[in-house]
Protein backbone atom coordinates (compact mmCIF):
# COMPACT_ATOMS: atom_id res chain seq x y z
CA UNK A 1 0.00 0.00 0.00
CA UNK A 2 0.98 3.49 -0.61
CA UNK A 3 0.00 7.15 0.65
CA UNK A 4 -1.64 7.99 -2.98
CA UNK A 5 -3.45 4.58 -2.33
CA UNK A 6 -5.18 5.40 0.89
CA UNK A 7 -8.79 6.20 1.29
CA UNK A 8 -10.80 6.99 4.04
CA UNK A 9 -13.40 4.14 5.66
CA UNK A 10 -16.50 3.66 3.46
CA UNK A 11 -19.56 6.14 4.85
CA UNK A 12 -16.73 8.16 6.96
CA UNK A 13 -17.06 11.19 5.06
CA UNK A 14 -20.36 12.73 3.68
CA UNK A 15 -20.63 16.29 1.33
CA UNK A 16 -22.58 19.01 3.38
CA UNK A 17 -25.56 20.75 2.30
CA UNK A 18 -24.67 23.17 0.44
CA UNK A 19 -28.38 25.86 1.40
CA UNK A 20 -29.42 28.91 -0.23
CA UNK A 21 -27.62 28.23 -3.82
CA UNK A 22 -30.30 28.54 -5.57
CA UNK A 23 -33.72 27.31 -6.50
CA UNK A 24 -32.63 24.01 -8.53
CA UNK A 25 -30.36 22.73 -5.51
CA UNK A 26 -33.57 21.62 -3.26
CA UNK A 27 -32.44 24.30 -0.30
CA UNK A 28 -32.71 27.63 -2.34
CA UNK A 29 -34.51 30.73 -1.08
CA UNK A 30 -35.27 29.85 2.35
CA UNK A 31 -32.58 27.42 2.92
CA UNK A 32 -34.81 24.32 4.75
CA UNK A 33 -35.57 26.82 7.21
CA UNK A 34 -39.69 27.48 5.80
CA UNK A 35 -41.64 30.11 6.01
CA UNK A 36 -40.87 32.78 8.45
CA UNK A 37 -41.64 31.82 12.38
CA UNK A 38 -39.25 31.70 15.14
CA UNK A 39 -37.23 28.87 13.53
CA UNK A 40 -36.47 30.92 10.20
CA UNK A 41 -35.03 33.69 12.24
CA UNK A 42 -30.99 33.87 12.74
CA UNK A 43 -30.63 33.01 16.53
CA UNK A 44 -34.29 32.24 16.75
CA UNK A 45 -35.45 29.19 18.75
CA UNK A 46 -35.64 28.32 22.62
CA UNK A 47 -32.93 28.03 24.88
CA UNK A 48 -32.08 24.61 26.24
CA UNK A 49 -33.87 25.31 29.43
CA UNK A 50 -37.44 26.01 28.03
CA UNK A 51 -40.08 23.48 28.63
CA UNK A 52 -42.94 24.71 26.48
CA UNK A 53 -44.29 27.38 28.77
CA UNK A 54 -44.14 25.20 31.40
CA UNK A 55 -42.48 26.83 34.71
CA UNK A 56 -38.89 25.59 34.21
CA UNK A 57 -37.28 23.17 36.79
CA UNK A 58 -34.61 25.64 37.83
CA UNK A 59 -37.58 28.01 39.15
CA UNK A 60 -40.00 25.39 40.70
CA UNK A 61 -36.61 23.97 43.10
CA UNK A 62 -37.23 26.24 46.34
CA UNK A 63 -34.40 28.29 46.94
CA UNK A 64 -33.28 27.15 50.16
CA UNK A 65 -29.91 27.06 52.51
CA UNK A 66 -27.18 28.97 53.30
CA UNK A 67 -23.99 29.58 51.83
CA UNK A 68 -20.90 30.97 53.47
CA UNK A 69 -18.87 31.54 50.65
CA UNK A 70 -18.94 35.90 50.69
CA UNK A 71 -16.84 35.21 54.60
CA UNK A 72 -14.76 32.61 53.34
CA UNK A 73 -10.91 33.03 54.17
CA UNK A 74 -9.12 32.34 50.77
CA UNK A 75 -4.99 31.75 51.17
CA UNK A 76 -2.43 32.66 47.88
CA UNK A 77 -0.60 28.95 48.54
CA UNK A 78 3.35 28.95 48.54
CA UNK A 79 5.38 25.78 48.86
CA UNK A 80 8.43 25.35 50.36
CA UNK A 81 10.17 24.49 47.23
CA UNK A 82 9.33 28.33 46.02
CA UNK A 83 11.28 29.22 49.20
CA UNK A 84 14.18 27.57 48.36
CA UNK A 85 15.00 30.18 45.95
CA UNK A 86 15.91 32.89 48.43
CA UNK A 87 19.31 33.15 50.13
CA UNK A 88 20.11 31.93 53.69
CA UNK A 89 18.85 33.85 56.79
CA UNK A 90 16.63 36.01 54.27
CA UNK A 91 13.63 37.38 56.12
CA UNK A 92 10.53 35.98 54.06
CA UNK A 93 6.91 38.25 54.00
CA UNK A 94 4.23 38.53 51.69
CA UNK A 95 5.19 41.88 50.04
CA UNK A 96 8.54 40.41 49.59
CA UNK A 97 6.92 37.29 47.85
CA UNK A 98 4.81 39.30 45.94
CA UNK A 99 7.84 41.97 45.05
CA UNK A 100 10.14 38.55 43.29
CA UNK A 101 7.34 37.08 41.42
CA UNK A 102 6.46 33.86 43.16
CA UNK A 103 3.12 35.12 44.21
CA UNK A 104 0.97 37.48 41.56
CA UNK A 105 -1.90 38.12 44.10
CA UNK A 106 -2.58 38.40 47.87
CA UNK A 107 -6.38 36.47 48.20
CA UNK A 108 -8.15 37.88 51.02
CA UNK A 109 -6.37 35.56 53.88
CA UNK A 110 -2.89 36.43 53.07
CA UNK A 111 -0.40 33.95 52.51
CA UNK A 112 -0.07 29.81 53.59
CA UNK A 113 3.52 28.11 53.56
CA UNK A 114 2.71 24.32 52.54
CA UNK A 115 5.24 21.48 53.14
CA UNK A 116 5.70 20.56 49.69
CA UNK A 117 9.68 20.23 48.98
CA UNK A 118 12.76 20.81 51.19
CA UNK A 119 14.27 23.56 52.78
CA UNK A 120 18.18 23.65 53.06
CA UNK A 121 19.10 26.96 54.66
CA UNK A 122 18.05 28.63 57.91
CA UNK A 123 14.82 30.69 56.99
CA UNK A 124 12.97 33.60 58.77
CA UNK A 125 9.56 32.89 57.27
CA UNK A 126 6.26 35.87 58.47
CA UNK A 127 3.11 34.79 56.69
CA UNK A 128 -0.81 34.99 57.54
CA UNK A 129 -0.76 30.70 58.20
CA UNK A 130 1.40 27.96 57.63
CA UNK A 131 1.23 24.22 57.72
CA UNK A 132 2.66 21.72 60.26
CA UNK A 133 5.27 19.99 57.95
CA UNK A 134 6.29 23.22 56.45
CA UNK A 135 7.04 24.72 60.20
CA UNK A 136 8.80 21.48 61.53
CA UNK A 137 10.89 21.58 57.81
CA UNK A 138 11.92 25.20 58.35
CA UNK A 139 12.79 24.87 62.22
CA UNK A 140 14.68 22.14 61.01
CA UNK A 141 16.89 23.92 59.21
CA UNK A 142 17.49 26.28 61.55
CA UNK A 143 14.80 28.81 60.76
CA UNK A 144 12.39 30.63 62.40
CA UNK A 145 8.46 30.82 61.61
CA UNK A 146 6.16 34.07 63.29
CA UNK A 147 2.68 34.31 61.79
CA UNK A 148 1.42 37.77 61.43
Amino acid sequence: MKLHELKPAEGSRHVTKRKGRGIGSGLGKTAGRGHKGQKARSGGGKGPYFEGGQTPLQRRMPKRGFTNARFKIDFTEVNLTLLENFDANAEITPEVLKAAGIVKQIKNGGIKVLGKGEVTKPLTVKVNAISKAAQEKIEAAGGKVEVI
